[in-house]
């Protein structure tokens, strides 16, 4: 078988066009969002650390001032003196940090801009602290605080709106940025699951092929397949599992042929065994026999013996032809028996007599014809004939579950032990031969039983030497 590739790895191959492009594309997607979302993040938060600083930093270093300028003799009572150099020693390390960060000259120069008002302010706001605690003049700190702190706090003040206007630049730039990124993304991602879902599409559509194309062709040679024509095969292409089927059918196929080739020439054999079966019930010394006794009663004036040995060899004949039919009723069969039985007794009448005990409700069930006839012939030739005295045939039929079971029983002179196991073997078929013209009609019976109605049917032997002879047949209850 040549190499295939299997279906579930179609379908990976199927997933794998699918995803890896789509996974590509979500990827991409989600360092845009990522890039777009730390650049927001850096530049808001860089507009609210400054603006903390546009807030309040005026106020309150003016405030602080003003303080020591005004109360200079116990201003280290009314406020920390220390806290404006705290004040611009944290802005100043704030907008070092900014700068540090700063992705433009002109934020850069922004931010230089104030760390230099920032160094002159505390230049400047040494001096009054110096100047207030010592000389404690009030009007010369009055103007210093006007003209140095004041002056300055406002210009720092400027500046830092200054940076956070170009921050804002900067963000208007930003939204701009990802607002053309977000229509790239948009259209990237457009081409891409339309690139998708037409790879996707080819790909499928090519799976799809190989795995309906072989089972469309798969149901029209089984189709074929089931109207007799066994010759059918079919190519061992499409996936790995097709090609098992395919291969599978094939040999069924083949095996099929083969066994209807065996089951015709087996038929053909069997229905040659039934002609030859046919040909021996309708045996012509039995009816040269029965003619000659006929003609001998005609001679004799024994009209009413004439009327009833023609009407049995008639009954006789009607059931053996029964219009070229294969199954009789187990009525008919009983009549057949008993017009055989009456030709034969009138012919043995010094040795036979015979009972034949059927079940009424058994005769509307159909039967094999000529299944019982054959066994009471052979009980008459082989066992009561055989036999010293008068003999005893009797033929019963009764229902058991859903089995049919008749017996054909006579008191004749049996078999022993060795022959019964003989006659076994010839009902088997394991030891015919043309000499053994009784086996092979005992043979027929039991194999045209199994042939119609299954292994667990046929015939068996139960046989006593010098006692007598049993033959069981056993059939399914099938109703006509």
């Amino acid at each position: 078988m040549k190499t295939q590739t299997s279906m579930k790895n179609r379908l990976y191959l199927l997933l794998g066009v699918c995803l890896i492009p789509l996974t590509c594309i979500i990827v991409y997607l989600l360092v845009l969002v990522n890039s777009f979302s730390q650049r927001y993040d850096a530049i808001v938060a860089n507009i609210t650390k400054a603006n903390t600083y546009n807030i309040v930093f005026k106020e309150d270093m003016d405030y602080l001032m003003y303080i020591i300028v005004v109360n200079a003799d116990r201003a280290e009572e009314l406020v920390d003196i220390e806290k404006p150099q705290i004040m611009i020693d944290e802005a100043r390390d704030a907008f070092l940090e900014l700068y540090d960060s700063a992705d433009s000259d002109r934020v850069k120069k922004s931010l230089k801009s104030i760390i230099k008002s920032l160094n002159i302010l505390e230049d400047r706001v040494a001096e009054i602290e110096e100047d207030a605690l010592v000389s404690g003049s009030y009007d010369v700190n009055m103007e210093r605080l006007d003209l140095n702190v004041r002056v300055l706090t406002d210009l720092i003040q400027e500046q830092i709106q200054e940076y956070i206007y170009f921050q804002a630049i900067n963000l208007e730039k930003l939204r701009l940025g990802i607002r053309r990124d977000v229509v790239h993304a948009i259209l990237v991602l457009s081409l891409g699951m339309g690139g998708i879902f037409l790879i996707a599409f080819t790909v499928s559509g090519k799976i799809i092929r190989s795995i309906t194309k072989p089972i469309q062709k798969l149901c029209v040679v089984a189709k074929q397949a089931g109207q007799g024509n066994f010759s059918v095969r079919m190519d061992e292409t499409g996936t790995y599992e097709l090609a098992v089927l395919n291969d599978s059918f094939n040999r069924m196929v083949q095996e099929l042929d083969k066994l209807v080739e065996d089951i015709r020439v087996e038929q053909l054999n069997l229905r040659a065994a039934e002609l030859k079966l046919l040909q021996e019930q309708i045996n012509p010394h039995f009816l040269y026999n029965t003619l000659d006794t006929i003609m001998w009663l005609a001679e004799s004036k024994d009209t009413e013996q004439v009327v009833k040995m023609v009407s049995s060899l008639s009954d006789f004949f009607r059931t053996t032809l029964s219009k070229g039919k294969d199954f009789i009723t187990v009525e008919e069969e009983k009549k057949h028996i008993k017009s055989y039985l009456e030709i034969q007794q009138f012919r043995y009448r010094d040795i036979l007599e015979y009972e034949i005990c059927f079940s009424e409700e058994i005769y509307q069930y159909e039967m094999l014809k000529l299944t019982l006839q054959p066994l009471v012939e052979n009980a008459l030739y082989h066992g009561i004939k055989n036999k010293r005295g008068l003999g005893h045939i009797k033929v019963t039929g009764e229902k058991e579950g859903e089995n049919l079971i008749f017996k054909v029983r006579d008191n004749g002179i049996g078999m022993t032990e060795e022959r019964s196991r003989q006659v076994q073997q010839l009902i088997r078929g394991e030891k015919l031969s043309d000499k053994e013209s009784s086996g092979f009609g005992l043979f027929n019976i039991n194999e045209r039983i199994r042939l119609h109605y299954g292994m667990e049917y046929g015939l068996t032997l139960k046989s006593t030497y010098r006692e007598g002879t049993e033959f069981q047949v056993k059939i399914p209850c099938v109703k006509k």
